[in-house]
């Protein structure tokens, strides 16, 4: 110990043995510049979710796994107990990093992130959407549209209200929208805001009313607007009915039109049913309307999609292979995809 040399030798020798034994590869990496800001967002992993939304405005997110696969015309599982008159309107299959926007009866847009909505599992009832939109009075979210981090900025979002009045405006204008909102459409007395998609140039819409019409039309035959203008027309209504489907067809696309009837009933037909017309017509037939169906509750182009998933008003949901729904004319009414209980009824639906 008095001799500094030696004392010197032996710590050099016991760490030498020591780096021997112990010694591994390096774990960190050294990253030249200084800590980039840690957001949020980079702290949530990106996963697919189902965001369940009610009719008197309880929503939230559920993993997709939740829902076994079964064959259609079965009576599926409870996914949430809705309180009593309350049901399932809307069901949205998106990204946890994805933007939301809610779209409101009264033509305003909302937005927040997938995330935000806590998730739960089936049987919880959710958040009311108070929590997370600042609503009017009277106002109720009637479509709701996932935008990817992705999506090309070229895009615009074509409307269409149960009057079926249609207006095209640029995705752009609706990409920061704030706690309030901002005014999508001037929609005209007693009319509703009903469903909002996205479009790109080339694109087809096609339509589909509550009494079985439909209409295909391009996209091109709807001028962009700005946010405060009202519209046109796009498809001609008869009494008593109102639109309740829109999708997009894009160019050379094929695939098939889903249908499915409040009581249960759902067909596929081959897009190339359904000849291109100008906007503004009343259409032609896309299913038999009877007693026994009741009116179509959804109206969707399908086409690389393995499953869908079907929600009743009181709670019920079913998951199938899209390949159990039978391709049929437009002339006909359906299979049951779902076999419902007394008194209940299609709400909504989603495909993964």
């Amino acid at each position: 110990m008095a001799n500094p040399k030696r004392l010197l030798g032996v710590i050099s020798d016991e760490l030498a043995e020591i780096r021997t034994k112990f010694a591994d590869p390096r774990r960190t990496k050294i990253v030249k510049g200084g800590v980039k800001e840690i957001k949020e967002e980079d702290l949530i992993p990106e996963a697919e979710s189902v965001l369940v939304y009610t009719a008197g405005g309880y929503v939230k997110r559920t993993d997709p796994k939740e829902y076994r696969v079964q064959r259609r015309g079965g009576v599926g599982v409870i996914d949430l107990e809705t309180k009593e008159e309350d049901f399932v309107n809307l069901l949205v299959y998106a990204n946890t990093h994805d933007n939301l926007l809610f779209f409101t009866n009264l033509g305003k847009a909302y937005q927040i992130k997938m995330y935000d909505i806590p998730e739960g599992k089936r049987a919880t009832k959710g958040k009311s959407i108070m929590n997370f939109l600042s609503l009017e009075q009277g106002e109720k979210v009637t479509s709701i549209l996932p935008i990817s981090k992705k999506a090309s900025p070229s895009e615009s979002l074509f409307m269409v209200t149960k009057m079926g009045v249609s207006k095209k405006v640029a995705a752009a204008s609706l990409q920061d929208v704030r706690r309030s909102g901002l005014i999508a459409v001037r929609l005209a007395k007693g009319d509703e805001l009903q469903v909002v998609v996205p479009t790109s140039k080339g694109d087809e819409i096609i339509l589909a009313s509550s009494r079985g019409q439909s209409i295909r039309f391009k996209e091109s035959d709807i001028r962009q607007m700005g946010r405060g203008a009202g519209g046109v027309r796009a498809i001609r209504l008869g009494k008593d009915d109102h639109v309740v489907g829109v999708d997009l067809i894009k160019k050379g696309a094929t695939g098939t039109f889903l249908t499915i009837s409040e009581n249960g009933l759902g067909k596929r037909t081959e897009l190339s049913e359904y000849k291109t017309q100008k906007r503004g017509g009343s259409g032609i037939k896309t299913a038999k309307v009877t007693p026994k169906t009741g009116r179509l509750i959804v109206g969707k182009v399908v086409a690389d999609q393995t499953e869908l998933i079907v929600m009743s008003r009181n709670g019920q949901v079913i998951r199938t292979e899209l390949k159990n729904v039978p391709v049929l004319g437009r002339q006909t009414q359906g299979v049951a995809v779902m076999k419902l209980r007394a008194g209940d009824g299609i709400a909504s639906f989603t495909y993964l």
